[in-house]
């Protein structure tokens, strides 16, 4: 949706004496599956008093700030750091991988160490290293969600260079293997490039 979307929503609903929550979620499927949901939101005091304890229903509520919009951006924020780690993951288990690190033990150092993120604690372990590149994301939801924050990056004149790389990676994995394919598909796109087979 975006911030500027939904500070508009926002002031269309103050015009007609409704209020407005700003309230993304992260998770995916599994999350929302399990009512283990992170909703960020963002909307004044009186508004997430009202709306949190519904919202809990759906996972941990975490209040973000008050104005509509900065939700959203935290959303975006996270979805594209989620990239570039899946990126960078990618790198680093083909590059171990080729030097003949076994991956499961890379894993399980990089996941006690400096180097852990969400694709190391759960996309590589649940859908890259089993090979079912399933995790549950698209390639092009993935695509329009980086888009979105590269737009409110320039917008608030905010540098995004590894950003920028991560949507190029993901530009490639959906010419490759389609907008459907999974995002972990990503690591296939470096595999084919390095010459190795992570799992």
């Amino acid at each position: 949706m975006g911030s500027r979307a939904s500070a508009e929503a926002a002031g269309l609903l103050a015009q007609h004496g409704r209020s407005f929550a700003d309230a993304p979620v992260s998770g995916g499927r599994a999350g929302a599956l399990a009512g283990k949901l992170t909703l960020m939101l963002a909307a004044p005091a009186a508004v997430q008093e009202e709306v949190a304890p519904l919202l809990s229903h759906f996972g941990k509520v975490i209040p973000v700030g008050m104005q509509p919009g900065q939700a959203q951006t935290m959303k975006l924020i996270n979805n594209i750091m989620s990239v570039v780690a899946l990126a960078a993951t990618s790198e680093g288990m083909a590059m171990g991988v080729k030097a003949g690190l076994d991956p499961h033990v890379m894993l399980d150092v990089l996941n006690m160490s400096s180097g852990q993120n969400s694709a190391t604690r759960d996309k590589f372990p649940r859908a890259v290293v089993p090979r079912t590149f399933d995790f549950g994301f698209a390639t092009g939801l993935s695509l329009k969600d980086v888009r979105l924050c590269l737009d409110e990056a320039q917008a608030l004149g905010v540098p995004m260079m590894l950003g920028n790389l991560a949507k190029t990676m993901l530009d490639i994995t959906a010419a490759q293997f389609g907008a459907d394919a999974d995002f972990t598909m990503m690591a296939r796109v470096v595999e084919q490039w390095a010459g190795v087979e992570i799992g």
